[in-house]
């Protein structure tokens, strides 16, 4: 992992629905087991980087399951189920502290209605929230990314990226975007380490890094 130095940036773009919002947990409990529940997501995770434009995110998400074994009609509940999903602990009192302080936004994988909606439970008003509905991309795509940093208004250089997946930790870094990867299950992927600038199993490290 490169040395952390102390940096100062002018906006921080979050992950939504990992390094935000603990998803994790809802995925393993719909499938009823937490090892089929991560393979699931990590399955709809890589086909993410395959699909070509905007595809709707429960139907991808759906067909991930059903690669994994999982039915489809299992999977369907995701929706209904959204209102289900809650903030890392640490979340909300860091996204107020940080909106007195810098531009921030959420860049997520996932509907319009679903991201907004999802968003909204971290409590503070987002200068940006750009989901892959709105930019026709998923992530890792680099124009879900260039959509946010355009809309937020700064180079990346001046932003802060933090990243809840190993994926997402790449996409980030190769438009420009320094990456603190909030790894907050324990993933292990070598070359995203070597990419983030801090790796964290919590969100702490963020409020350093901005002010």
């Amino acid at each position: 992992m490169p040395q952390t130095m102390k940096r100062s940036y002018d906006a921080v773009l979050f992950d939504l629905l990992s390094a935000l919002i603990d998803s994790w947990s809802l995925w393993d409990d719909m499938a009823g087991d937490t090892h089929l529940g991560r393979k699931w997501r990590m399955h709809y995770l890589d086909a993410t980087r395959h699909v070509s434009g905007y595809r709707p995110y429960l139907s991808l998400v759906s067909d991930s399951a059903e690669a994994v074994g999982i039915s489809r009609a299992q999977a369907n509940g995701l929706g209904t189920r959204w209102n289900e999903l809650t903030p890392w602990p640490e979340a909300p009192t860091l996204i107020s502290r940080l909106a007195s302080k810098a531009k921030i936004g959420v860049v997520t994988n996932c509907s319009e209605e679903l991201g907004c909606k999802c968003a909204k439970r971290l409590g503070t008003q987002f200068d940006v929230v750009m989901t892959a509905e709105r930019a026709g991309y998923y992530k890792p795509d680099s124009r879900i990314y260039l959509d946010a940093i355009s809309e937020i208004g700064l180079v990346p250089e001046r932003i802060l990226y933090v990243a809840g997946s190993p994926i997402d930790v790449g996409g980030a870094a190769a438009v420009g975007m320094s990456v603190y990867w909030h790894n907050r299950i324990g993933l292990i992927d070598t070359v995203a380490r070597s990419l983030a600038i801090e790796t964290s199993a919590t969100l702490d490290g963020v409020w350093d890094l901005v002010v």
